[in-house]
């Protein structure tokens, strides 16, 4: 059976000279409306690394560790060869090559596979490639954050340590288009071509909204108090706990969970962690929605509203029958059908303890979702 390694990075920018040139004429660096893409573009650099081993030039990217998902070994592997810390945005692609051809100038492979990289628990695609030993690598836009919000997101995320010089000596940063002509192998440049995809759709403007669906809980049947004080289980608190690993690789920095105890415990872990608190939405609670659907669609859209006007990525726990009310509407928020799909229409609609990460931008008709991700922890 042929040998499938799994690697992650991704596509690190930042804006020229620290923000962009309408930062002046426009809140939080975003671009006015109308501003065409190449101009976007022209704002923006990117950060590639050297391998000596390979004397080679490439995205920041590495092999995923024993018992860690993609977007982690992403945000890992980035921060190791950077030296940055650094947060997830909206996922990119992914690329196939067989090993053998690790690091040779001519390295081509299947880049058509059509497995997004989004589900962290099942096995990539190789049809193109069968019986040949192989590396599939997954890539994410990524942002750099500053050493306090990196420091705040440490015992969520774990330590990261800094890539010996015999693995990467040299990070530059460079202007998108010159970047094309650095990059040694054809299916970087691949992937810089869907990057600038992204660009162009305007994900450089979105924000995350991280939907969360409580961890286990404890059986109604068997449980003797109030719904509302109902707590998650031994198994739910393992699944919350390695569930803050994987919302720490989009680094949020405001929590608002549904008031009733199994949804807060399940932000409880990353609210620790990270020193943040917790903020309670009434209207996100299994009775209230039941009450009044459409409160509790206001009280949702009105947080995506907030992240979108302060920038600050935000993640919210709720219960599943709210869960299946908020993506009826979402799925109307979506640039396209393929992503309304992955709001799944029927009940349970999520697994507990896991999220969707929803990449929104703004427009003159509303919010706009342009990218979605299933975040599902590994509980070992």
């Amino acid at each position: 059976m042929a040998l499938v390694v799994e690697a992650a990075g991704g596509i690190l920018y930042r804006w020229r000279n620290d923000f962009p040139g309408w930062m002046k004429f426009s809140d939080h660096g975003t671009p006015p409306e109308g501003t065409a893409a190449h101009a976007v573009l022209d704002e923006l650099e990117v950060c590639v690394v050297h391998r000596p081993r390979y004397d080679d030039w490439t995205w920041p990217k590495g092999k995923l560790d024993v018992n860690e998902t993609r977007r982690h070994a992403a945000v890992r592997e980035i921060g190791e060869e950077t030296g940055l810390h650094v947060r997830l945005g909206a996922y990119i692609g992914d690329i196939e090559y067989p090993l053998a051809l690790e690091g040779q100038h001519e390295r081509n492979g299947n880049d058509d596979d059509k497995d997004d990289g989004r589900n962290d628990g099942k096995a990539p695609k190789s049809a193109k490639l069968k019986g040949v030993d192989t590396k599939h690598c997954f890539y994410w836009m990524a942002t750099p954050l500053d050493d306090a919000a990196g420091e705040r997101l440490y015992d969520a995320f774990g330590p990261v340590h800094l890539a010996d010089r015999a693995e990467i000596d040299n990070v530059v940063w460079l202007p998108v288009f010159r970047a094309r002509h650095v990059l040694t192998h054809p299916l970087d440049r691949h992937i810089l071509d869907q990057f600038v995809d992204r660009v162009e759709e305007g994900a450089t403007a979105a924000v995350t909204v991280l939907l969360v669906r409580h961890a286990k809980a404890e059986a109604r049947k068997t449980w003797t108090g109030t719904d509302a004080d109902r707590p998650i289980t031994p198994r739910g608190a393992a699944a919350a706990y390695a569930l803050s690993r994987e919302l720490a690789c989009y680094a949020p920095s405001r929590l608002v969970s549904s008031p009733w105890r199994r949804c807060r415990q399940t932000l409880q872990p990353l609210s620790w962690q990270c020193g943040m608190p917790i903020e309670s939405a009434e209207p996100l609670t299994e009775d209230a929605y039941a009450a009044d659907p459409d409160a509790a669609w206001r009280c949702f859209l009105g947080n995506i509203d907030d992240a979108l006007d302060t920038r600050r990525p935000t993640a919210i726990s709720m219960h599943r029958p709210v869960i299946g009310g908020i993506f009826a509407h979402l799925r109307t928020l979506c640039a396209t059908k393929t992503l309304a799909k992955r709001l799944v229409a029927k009940t349970p609609y999520m697994t507990t303890g896991t999220a969707m990460m929803l990449s929104v931008v703004r427009t003159p008709d509303g919010p706009k979702i342009i990218d979605i991700q299933k975040v599902r922890p590994i509980v070992y």
